[in-house]
């Protein structure tokens, strides 16, 4: 190549015509913001479009609540011809049963609520129609969401596995009619008090692992609470006692028992108790107002 034609081509540019342009798509108002971010923090929650760790926590989560499922399932296939409808683990006693939840709730609440306030992108996005109410309700029922499927696809695995396995399948279904609305009752009663406490005491700090720390110290602490000041009072016949109430992990399970039994559980920590039920209601919903005021202190302004 000659000296004139190299020296042509250094010359040479190439123009791009790259301009912005408005927005032509719909605008979505408070509705479409909230649904946006209720999708983004499901997905991180997931771990969706994140490096492979961030996706085994979650997965490792329903593959550990599912196994007694299968379990009970398999076990129901093997002996199917010695044992007529036998079981390990009953629909009411599946719901809350794995405290790989109790985990899952630690770990995802935190790196959900946390790192918006500790990156101070809140700013941005109240900048959008967005109040503090909207961010709250997206980020508790993503949370929710997730708690819901993963305790309600185990029941799925273990209904339709026990149904298969029976000896009439049309018998088994019209005779558990009723598990059909207990079951997701009880677990959206369980996994909306989840998320709120999750995402209430989240709210209060920036830093995931203080978070986290908090939510399984809350559970565990009064759990041990609960349970040493039943155990030392002379309770009523049943074993249980008016300690229970400071039982926070169990506050959802007594309802659940109340859903299905219609009833407290006479084996539970509030066995005995006169308005057992009634007790446990009033106290779950005194928590879920706790957690609820919270975070509504806590997102009343963009920054506090």
């Amino acid at each position: 190549m000659s000296s004139v034609e190299g020296s042509a081509e250094v010359g040479r540019g190439a123009v791009y015509d790259r301009g912005y342009r408005p927005y032509e798509g719909p605008r979505g108002r408070r509705g479409a913001a909230t649904l946006a971010l209720y999708k983004a923090s499901m997905r991180r929650a997931l771990g969706l479009r994140r490096a492979w760790r961030q996706k085994v926590a979650p997965f490792v989560l329903l593959a550990v609540v599912t196994i007694p499922a299968i379990v009970n399932v398999g076990i129901g296939y093997v002996t199917r011809d010695r044992f007529d409808g036998f079981e390990i683990i009953t629909y009411r006693e599946y719901v809350g049963v794995s405290s790989a939840l109790l985990l899952f709730v630690a770990l995802v609440a935190p790196d959900v609520m946390c790192p918006d306030r500790r990156q101070k992108v809140l700013p941005l996005m109240f900048a959008r129609p967005l109040l503090g109410t909207d961010y709250v309700v997206a980020k508790v029922g993503s949370i929710a969401t997730i708690l819901f499927a993963f305790s309600y696809l185990p029941q799925v695995v273990l209904f339709i596995g026990n149904m298969l396995v029976s000896d009439a399948a049309l018998d088994y279904f019209t005779s558990h009619l009723d598990v059909l609305w207990k079951v997701p009752l009880s677990i959206v009663v369980l996994a909306v008090y989840y998320a709120t406490i999750g995402c209430g005491l989240s709210a209060l700090t920036d830093r995931r692992i203080v978070a986290g720390a908090s939510i399984i110290g809350l559970f565990l602490l009064t759990s041990i609470a609960a349970g040493v000041i039943v155990d030392q009072s002379d309770g009523p016949v049943g074993g249980g006692g008016y300690g229970g109430l400071l039982n926070v992990l169990a506050m959802p399970l007594h309802l659940r028992d109340v859903i299905f039994l219609g009833h407290v559980d006479p084996g539970s920590q509030l066995g005995g108790v006169a308005g057992g039920g009634w007790l446990a209601l009033a106290c779950y919903l005194l928590v879920l107002s706790g957690g609820a005021s919270v975070l509504w202190w806590r997102y009343r302004w963009v920054e506090r």
